[in-house]
């Protein structure tokens, strides 16, 4: 997906006429659910990393608090992508 975000970075820095281009492409509800999950996964990433920073530090190393906290990189990854989809929608 880097080359169709570096096109459309490329088209809203032109000019005016690409930076229209731009804003007709991004208009596309496909382009938009696109999107939309790219930034699902860069949040999703983010999250996951900051749990594994905390595992790398040894907290929790257990089954049980390991299971919680992927659900919670889950849930706190969907409900971001909500909240910053809905606010860039």
């Amino acid at each position: 997906m880097l080359p169709l975000l570096l096109s459309l970075f490329a088209d809203s820095l032109g000019s005016a006429e690409t930076f229209a281009d731009y804003k007709d492409t991004v208009s596309n509800p496909l382009v938009k659910l696109i999107l939309f999950g790219l930034l699902w996964a860069f949040l999703h990433h983010f999250c996951a990393g900051i749990r594994f920073l905390l595992l790398d530090v040894h907290k929790g190393l257990d089954l049980a608090s390991s299971r919680q906290s992927a659900r919670l990189v889950l849930i706190v990854s969907l409900v971001l992508t909500v909240l910053i989809g809905v606010k860039l929608w």
